[in-house]
């Protein structure tokens, strides 16, 4: 949409050159003549926090979502596809009052301002619609009539650090601030970008965690808040004058009592007291922390949690803890990496919207949250950092420099619209995509070498699978992180461009493309011949050496002989445990479960190695961890290995679509495993309504109750027993 849709004559205004201060407040007033309706659109790049007469609209939230705001941070050798901005608004009739109010934005940060990807100077836009009874409306904009003065932020990293300074602390957030002797606001250059409705769900403030003292420590106090989370702590600063309290932010806890600073990744929020006693808190980043210790003369009142607001609508119980852990877990180590309209690697570190991790949990996610808008924007994201010229994908979006591969990273660009449309059943998303999808498939044939994805972008990593175990490797440099995987990066890579070829030639059916049919067939035929000929022993019937998956990868798109599937199912019996990075344990245990071997599957989900979900419930762990090896982990909130929860509900609750079906509108109800269980239970919603199901021992045999929403196609299928399920509630006894 264009600028006058959301901001009739608006300017946008901001400050004269990059030297000056990021953080910003820009003040207006406005005259209103009729409480009847008064709402707001308004965007201040970065982050934003707008008050009107001296009430915070958006406390908790970090506004705008995220973006490729506009080209001129594009990599130097490419031209993304898009830059859009996404303007929020609010009803403000109840903070508004007739004659003159007063407009306060206080901003700065975020992405915007990133040292990794500077766009511009701070800037801000804004316009107030007062509806009238006639009928009218009256529009008050930002001009050059605002005026502009400093912020008591005075420092400030997105991922590390804020820092405040109350000594310089005025009220000019507020209606009765005198600001006279503040410069004008000035006119600044306007984004080349498409500006867009916020319908993707924001940061909210989601609750409050209580606090435990752990220890005092010399310098301070240690507080432990019970779980990794994400948000920050609300502060009762009662220093004296010039004193400064340092909050130092950890995932872990030493043995002692004190925080880890290995796992700390360089966390502080920083306050300058002017004497007055005061509640505060950061304004314009998050925190991702389960302890953190105070510095200096201040109490904190409780633990804000703040991330994307988006509900958990699936629920998954039985009487094995290591699976309720696996669930809980998954979902809220996601919703700790769900912020600003783009699913994360890690909320601390990096903050990115990896299209590794974020297509790898993409099905696991929409079977367990109310999460189709998120990934509706965040999908556009990555379309947008597509390379119009090559049609290179780039490993996060959106886009900042960072490292991936050819084939797990960018065949997002399929995954994410295809399970979009399984998920919802809307075959609109496929066809809007459906060009962005051919022209990946080209820039991989591009980068191929005797039928294999063998390099990507110049100077760029070329990763296959990611995060293997470091049990292999005992004498083994690890400095390097990509060194502890077996698997060849080409192998991983072609894997997933067939995979994406296959996924291509459903999508083409579905929309109509079906001449487009016999030429994926033909390179997806082409890419397995590649696979097999470079990495099958004839001999013994592996793929390098059965390691670390590489079976899995092979069966799961047809290739092999009659030994290798038998080999990796032997393998992995003996093992009892995952040897797997972060894409080969989806595929493994989907795998395991699609050839019947339930059981073996629900042994290394829940085995009790070091390679294992229980290793981490066993050390206390609240969110899952970037490495299987807990030591080795950079970050301990990573969801990636957490895609295999789709499989929870897919086989152990048995909630299947027929195939070449979509929106879960034809079930086929087929629980595997029952005989280890003496109960499980969930539930999932859908399109439809929630599907729910649930299963007991009893000492005749095993109560089903199975209940499925209206307009829902649906059979139970158990052994050599099928039954047609009705809408509404089923029972059945399985003997």
């Amino acid at each position: 949409m264009e600028k006058s849709f959301f901001f009739k004559n608006a300017v946008w205004v901001g400050k004269k050159t990059r030297d000056e201060k990021i953080f910003t407040v820009i003040r207006g007033r406005f005259t209103i003549s009729e409480i009847k309706k008064v709402t707001i659109n308004v965007l201040s790049l970065g982050f934003f926090k707008c008050y009107i007469n001296g009430i915070c609209i958006n406390p908790d939230t970090f506004l705008p979502l995220s973006s490729d705001y506009e080209p001129s941070c594009d990599p130097c050798d490419e031209v993304l596809s898009g830059h859009r901005i996404y303007v929020p608004s609010f009803d403000i009739t109840q903070y508004v009052t007739k004659g003159e109010n007063v407009i306060a934005l206080h901003f700065g940060g975020g992405w915007y301002t990133h040292s990794m990807r500077v766009f511009g100077l701070p800037k801000a836009i804004y316009c107030i619609a007062e509806q009238l009874d006639n009928g009218l409306t009256l529009h008050h904009v930002s001009d050059e009539s605002c005026k502009t003065g400093e912020s008591f932020v005075y420092g400030y990293d997105f991922v590390k650090y804020e820092n405040h300074d109350y000594s310089i602390y005025t009220d000019c957030l507020g209606k009765d601030f005198d600001d006279s002797d503040w410069e004008n606001a000035l006119p600044t250059e306007e984004p080349d970008t498409e500006y867009c409705v916020t319908d993707c769900p924001t940061d909210k403030l989601i609750g409050k965690l209580p606090l435990t003292v752990v220890k005092k420590t010399e310098n301070g106090i240690v507080y432990d808040c019970g779980q990794n989370t994400t948000g920050y702590p609300v502060l009762e600063i009662e220093a004296a004058a010039g004193e400064t309290v340092s909050v130092y932010f950890s995932e872990e806890l030493l043995p002692d009592g004190t925080i880890d600073r290995q796992h700390a990744h360089s966390q502080v929020f920083t306050v300058v007291s002017d004497g007055n006693k005061r509640l505060v808190q950061p304004e314009f980043t998050w925190y991702g922390f389960r302890c953190f210790e105070v510095v200096g003369n201040a109490v904190p009142t409780c633990v804000k949690v703040v991330h994307a607001n988006i509900p958990v609508t699936s629920t998954f119980e039985c009487d094995n803890e290591t699976l309720n852990w696996i669930f809980k877990t998954f979902t809220h180590t996601m919703l700790c990496n769900m912020h600003t309209g783009h699913p994360s690697d890690c909320p601390h570190l990096e903050r990115r919207g990896y299209t590794g991790d974020g297509q790898l949990t993409c099905h696991a996610v929409l079977s367990t949250l109310d999460a189709k808008t998120f990934y509706e924007k965040w999908l556009q994201d990555i379309a947008d950092s597509q390379d119009v010229l090559s049609g290179h994908v780039q490993y996060t979006a959106p886009y900042i420099r960072s490292g991936g591969g050819p084939g797990g990273w960018g065949c997002a660009i399929v995954e994410v619209p295809y399970q979009l449309y399984k998920h919802y059943g809307d075959p609109q998303i496929l066809t809007k995509y459906y060009g962005n999808m051919r022209r990946y498939i080209d820039y991989l044939e591009a980068h191929s070498e005797f039928g294999l994805v063998t390099s990507d972008k110049a100077g760029q990593w070329c990763l296959g699978d990611w995060c293997g175990p470091i049990i292999l490797y005992p004498d083994k440099d690890i400095s390097n992180f990509d060194q502890q995987i077996l698997l060849p990066a080409p192998m991983v890579n072609t894997y997933f461009m067939v995979k994406s070829l296959n996924q291509m030639c459903e999508i083409a059916d579905i929309i109509g493309k079906t001449d487009d049919i016999p030429e994926y067939r033909e390179k997806a035929e082409q890419r397995k011949r590649a696979i097999q000929a470079a990495y099958f022993n004839t001999f013994d019937g592996n793929f390098i050496m059965n390691a670390q998956g590489a079976n899995a990868f092979a069966v799961d798109i047809g290739l092999g002989d009659e030994k290798t599937y038998p080999n990796m199912m032997n393998y992995y019996k003996m093992l009892g445990h995952y040897d797997t990075g972060i894409f080969a344990t989806d595929v493994l245990t989907r795998t395991l479960f699609e050839h019947g071997d339930d059981a073996l599957a629900v042994d290394l989900l829940t085995n009790n190695g070091e390679q294992g979900f229980a290793h981490w419930k066993q050390n206390g762990a609240t969110t899952f961890h970037e490495y299987w090896d807990s030591n080795r982990s950079r970050s301990h909130s990573h969801p990636m290995f957490g895609a295999v929860v789709a499989y929870l509900f897919e086989y152990l609750l048995g909630i299947r679509q027929r195939p070449h079906t979509a929106g879960y509108c034809n079930l086929v109800i087929e629980p595997q495993a029952l005989l280890r269980f003496n109960h499980i239970s969930g539930s999932m919603h859908t399109p439809n309504g929630t599907v729910a199901v649930s299963y007991i021992k009893e000492s005749n045999g095993i109560k089903c109750r199975i209940v499925i929403p209206k307009n829902t196609k649906a059979i139970f299928r158990y052994s050599d027993r099928e039954y047609k399920l009705t809408d509404g509630e089923n029972e059945l006894v399985l003997i």
